[in-house]
């Protein structure tokens, strides 16, 4: 663990900006890096395009961050046309201290976790808020077949669970994957990995955002005075 120091205190922004730059670090020469999702993530592709012309380009695991890349001129390949990533570069709604992470804020959890799953390393970028002791404070995001949805919030409930269905100009959010979001609060989830095993083999569950199996190995973390980089 280490920490670079800076004796002034940095805003939430800059704090996004700083990890961004500092995720470069981990990006191979040469390569395919993978890219996630989200506005912390957005400061990294903003970083990656001064070093554009070291890398192949960049496998994106959302349209908004395709179209991001793409702008700058970083080229985007399919996840089916690449058999396996060096690096996977992404955020998170919460780590825990062992690298276990709550992913799904921004709707792109299915597509982040395919993306991670073939990435030889996964880059968190966060700020210090992020750092739980316990996944759950955050609502859990689950993408669902939608005709599933009922039956799944139901089964939450089971558990203690409050689940409601995403929203976006009040009707059902629809992922890139065309499918919906439940969010779900009230959960304390203490054994991440079988949480992440069982509740993915609930039927009409498309995948669940706790990322276990895909954890973390690395995580620059923005504090009020730089960044933290913890080592899982």
């Amino acid at each position: 663990m280490s920490t670079l120091q800076n004796t002034v205190p940095l805003t939430q922004d800059e704090l996004k900006i700083l990890v961004g730059q500092a995720a470069l670090h981990y990006v191979v020469p040469g390569e395919v890096v993978g890219v996630g999702t989200g506005s912390t993530v957005n400061k990294f592709i903003d970083a990656l395009a001064t070093m554009k012309d070291q890398i192949k380009g960049a496998v994106s695991s959302s349209v908004a961050s395709t179209e991001r890349l793409k702008a700058l001129g970083i080229q985007v390949f399919e996840a089916a046309d690449v058999e396996s990533l060096s690096v996977y570069i992404d955020g998170a709604d919460e780590i825990d201290h062992q690298g276990h992470m709550l992913k799904g804020g921004g709707a792109a959890l299915t597509r982040e976790k395919i993306v991670a799953a073939q990435s030889k390393m996964f880059v968190c970028i966060a700020d210090e808020s992020k750092l739980v002791d316990a996944l759950g404070g955050f609502p859990l995001p689950v993408e669902v077949i939608p005709m599933a949805t009922a039956l799944v919030m139901r089964q939450f409930a089971g558990m203690g669970g409050i689940a409601k269905v995403r929203l976006k100009d009040g009707q059902p959010l629809v992922t890139d994957n065309g499918q919906h979001i439940v969010d779900v609060t009230g959960l304390n989830i203490t054994d991440p990995l079988n949480f992440e095993s069982d509740v993915n083999q609930w039927p009409g569950v498309v995948t669940v955002g706790v990322f276990a199996h895909q954890k973390a190995q690395v995580c620059l973390l923005g504090t009020s005075t730089g960044v933290r980089t913890l080592n899982f």
